[in-house]
């Protein structure tokens, strides 16, 4: 993969709508960049968010965070991952149910793996179920159409936007002040 800024790293993960996700790891501090998408399915062509929608490729939505591990570990992106969405509740987050908003994790090297695995297992007792988030090697990322890139960001004013984006961002920005970006953390 290639680094737009040196000396960084890449983390695709999914943890149902891909709104939702990209949102808050936007003001995560070392974030360099975060990217909508669909990954792990079946099919060598981009899929549209049609297709996606319809379960039939077997694509969850995700996204590709770009980001500087001498800012922000890996460690702490799956921590604040993990934390911000149900990783106990099998494809669905939430009224969006279907494979493609399962809660996924892919890695690139043995060493990434090793790190998803203990971290999970590290998080595994503060949940009352078992975590049922899926680990895979990473394989390919498609870029989601342009609607949905910065979607939080320039529909903020939108039903979806204010009913079930902006409460899990307050909630994150209050257990997380500590790892926002100062842009982010004015607005609290």
């Amino acid at each position: 993969m290639n680094n737009l800024i040196n000396d960084t790293k890449f983390l695709t993960l999914g943890g149902g709508c891909f709104w939702c996700t990209e949102a808050i790891f936007q003001e995560v501090n070392g974030v360099v960049n975060v990217t909508s998408g669909y990954s792990g399915g079946t099919t060598d062509d981009c899929p549209s968010y049609q297709t996606i929608c319809k379960g039939m490729t077997g694509h969850a939505e995700v996204i590709q965070i770009e980001y500087e591990p001498e800012i922000v570990s890996l460690e702490e992106l799956l921590i604040i991952f993990m934390t911000t969405h149900n990783p106990t509740s099998l494809n669905q987050q939430g009224a969006d149910k279907g494979t493609q908003y399962r809660s996924i994790i892919f890695y690139e090297t043995q060493r990434e793996k090793v790190i998803i695995d203990t971290v999970i297992k590290e998080l595994q007792p503060y949940f009352e179920k078992a975590i049922v988030t899926e680990i895979k090697p990473f394989n390919r990322f498609f870029k989601a159409e342009d609607r949905h890139q910065q979607y939080y960001q320039l529909n903020k004013q939108f039903g979806y936007c204010t009913a079930i984006i902006e409460p899990k961002l307050v909630k994150f920005r209050k257990q997380y002040a500590e790892k926002l970006k100062k842009s982010a953390s004015t607005t609290l």
